[in-house]
């Protein structure tokens, strides 16, 4: 893989970062907070006023709590910093409708159905996009079972190209779940022995 090659004399004018911490309370739930912030390097008029170079355009947060079975059982937002400070904040907190929603189970969709365009904030509801991916990440070999020894098939098998169960990933390093052609020269031999042989 490549990338286009920068400019030697490109010049850095707006940065957007987004920030996720997963807790863990310890009582069987957790706690999901994504930040989302955009900054200038210059000022910036804006209808609500001149904005420091710096200082932030956008500063939003959203939390999430979830139980183990990826269950939103409650949700909030909070806007520290907007464009229009007292429209941008003024949705009656719409994000508390993501209670009930699956992180797993047509939430992407769910969330455009109830937050998409004017009902929510372009911002929050981007930021929403990042949150099944990274809780799972909290969750691998904790909550969820990532082993390829386990009882069942590991869940992160087909849910991305390198991780396709006819491909090599899932050959070399799962091969009990291993699903394309098999070598003539190891199709007789238990996965164990096969994944030994062709590890590096």
């Amino acid at each position: 893989m490549a990338l286009p090659p920068a400019a030697p004399e490109r010049k850095l004018k707006h940065r957007r970062s987004i920030d996720v911490h997963v807790y863990a309370r310890g009582n069987g739930l957790w706690e999901v907070d994504a930040e989302i912030r955009d900054t200038k390097t210059r000022d910036a008029k804006l209808a609500g006023g001149l904005r420091k170079a710096g200082d932030p355009i956008h500063d939003m947060l959203l939390r999430l709590v979830v139980d183990e079975q990826l269950n939103i059982v409650e949700a909030g937002s909070e806007t520290r910093w907007m464009p229009y400070p007292g429209q941008c904040d003024d949705h009656g907190d719409a994000y508390r409708a993501l209670a009930g929603l699956n992180l797993l189970k047509g939430f992407r969709a769910a969330v455009k159905e109830r937050l998409g365009g004017s009902l929510g904030c372009t911002h929050l509801t981007e930021l929403t996009q990042v949150l099944p991916t990274a809780v799972i990440q909290a969750f691998a070999g904790e909550v969820i079972d990532t082993r390829e020894d386990s009882e069942h098939r590991p869940f992160q098998i087909d849910r991305c190209h390198a991780l396709r169960s006819d491909g090599e990933a899932v050959k070399l390093f799962y091969p009990r779940w291993y699903r394309g052609k098999q070598d003539s020269a190891t199709t007789s031999l238990p996965s164990a022995t096969r994944a030994s042989e062709t590890l590096p």
